[in-house]
């Protein structure tokens, strides 16, 4: 018996919600009609979204990093702030602030730009370490607590967070505790010569964001993930999947392992992977297709490793860890 047919001897037929296969071609269309010739981290990100993960982006500037974010936003329906980091912004920037009210004596808390569904945290590593935690709580908690109490964050409640690679003046690294709540990582690069011809000779990208109408509303979206969360993964799925983990915590190549959290992450995204392929169960190329995003910023190559040319790191674990 094949791992494939192993899967769908151990799969209920019966899936409780009818799968949106649609409904989710059409946001990814929307999507790639703006960002162009970016089909595979397109649609990493938005399999982040319909895990409830939050998502980083590391890449240059202009190449299209925050536009990923704003066309997300309208295509989902989504309220959207966007905060500029930079090296003199306070937690308070983020969170909100007390204010003195004369007329009734009292304090009233102002509700900062994190009180939205989706946050813009655009160029994070140029904030100073001190700003960069007051997310911390916000996206593994979905609340924040200030002036003693806490408050509940809007659901649904996403972190887009943009950063500019570290080479470059003026950015902060983020610590690990910061980069282990984004639950993937991607890249955009540069696009290719059809597609960049078609960005130069094609209409301006703002006005069609401006044009682009929502796909769906943020009551639907939260169905979506109901929906990836129920995704079928077999016995064997989730051997293999902690294969991947253990593998990473025993070799001399990485300097730590991957936590329980990362694993998690890795089932739930390859859930959101499958969803989006109009599957009701998940494969062993699912897992694979979401790895380089769940652990590129999870793992970091030994010295020693690093001197032999360890390569890269999804197919470095690919290749070692067999199918169960």
């Amino acid at each position: 018996m094949t791992y494939n047919q192993n899967i769908a001897s151990h799969y209920c037929p019966k899936h409780p919600t009818a799968m949106r296969t649609n409904e989710l071609d059409a946001i990814l269309a929307d999507i790639n009609r703006i960002i162009l010739g970016k089909e595979q981290p397109v649609r990493l990100a938005l399999a982040c979204l319909l895990a409830r993960g939050h998502l980083l982006i590391e890449d240059l500037p202009g190449v299209g990093k925050t536009t990923l974010a704003h066309v997300l936003s309208r295509v989902l329906g989504l309220d959207m702030q966007r905060i500029q980091f930079t090296s003199d912004m306070l937690p308070a920037d983020i969170i909100g602030v007390s204010v003195f009210d004369r007329g009734s004596s009292a304090f009233h808390f102002h509700p900062g730009p994190i009180f939205t569904q989706l946050v813009l945290a655009d160029e994070l590593n140029r904030a100073t370490p001190k700003a960069q935690s007051a997310l911390l709580e916000a996206m593994e908690e979905r609340q924040v607590t200030a002036e003693g109490a806490t408050r509940p964050l809007p659901e649904p409640f996403f972190v887009i967070a943009t950063q500019n690679p570290l080479y470059q003046i003026g950015t902060f690294p983020l610590p690990e505790s910061q980069l282990d709540r984004f639950l993937l990582k991607i890249e955009l690069g540069y696009p290719d010569a059809a597609a960049e011809r078609e960005l130069l000779a094609g209409a301006d990208r703002r006005q069609m964001l401006v044009e682009l109408a929502p796909c769906i509303t943020p009551q639907q979206l939260l169905t979506l993930q109901q929906q990836a969360r129920s995704i079928h993964a077999s016995a064997a799925l989730i051997d293999y999947i902690q294969a991947l983990v253990a593998y990473t915590r025993t070799s001399p190549l990485w300097l730590t392992g991957l936590s329980p959290r990362a694993g998690l992450a890795l089932l739930a995204t390859a859930r959101a992977w499958a969803l989006l392929a109009g599957r009701e169960h998940v494969l062993p190329e699912d897992v694979q297709a979401v790895l380089p995003g769940v652990i590129a910023h999870r793992l970091s190559w030994r010295e020693e490793a690093q001197k032999v040319g360890a390569g890269d790191t999804a197919n470095r674990l690919i290749e070692a860890v067999p199918l169960p």
